[in-house]
């Protein structure tokens, strides 16, 4: 049987209750729901990236990365990406964020994107992903 690793990369603060930001078995990796915190300060909490959807994808989208990274994933592991906007009128300029962000990917993740408002107050997006090592 192959082992459950949780992965907390040095970026992110431990998390708030009983859950990884990623966990790795075997050759599967599922990043948690990211959003858009700056990277961890020691003795801070989160700190949002700026109160724009731009600045907060391009740090959700990073803050995904480092849990890849973590993992040993790359982006062209990514099988599929799910995003949590909070407000409809945010969908065209997130495509246009995400189709800048991937545009060298060599195969596209399959995605989902949905409206969801329960996340924290000030913050817009928040990004899961599951990838497929090997």
């Amino acid at each position: 049987m192959t082992e459950k690793t949780a992965l907390t990369p040095a970026t992110h603060t431990t998390p708030p209750a009983k859950f990884s930001h990623g966990v790795r078995k075997g050759n599967i990796l599922q990043v948690a729901g990211q959003v858009g915190f700056l990277p961890a300060v020691p003795g801070q909490g989160p700190t949002v990236a700026g109160p724009t959807l731009r600045e907060q994808t391009l740090q959700t989208l990073a803050n995904v990365r480092s849990v890849l990274e973590a993992g040993g994933a790359t982006w062209e592991d990514v099988m599929m990406l799910r995003v949590y906007l909070t407000d409809t009128a945010h969908f065209a300029e997130m495509n246009a964020l995400y189709d800048d962000y991937f545009a060298d990917l060599k195969e596209a993740p399959a995605a989902r994107t949905t409206v969801y408002v329960g996340l924290p107050e000030g913050l817009l997006i928040e990004i899961d992903a599951l990838a497929v090592l090997g």
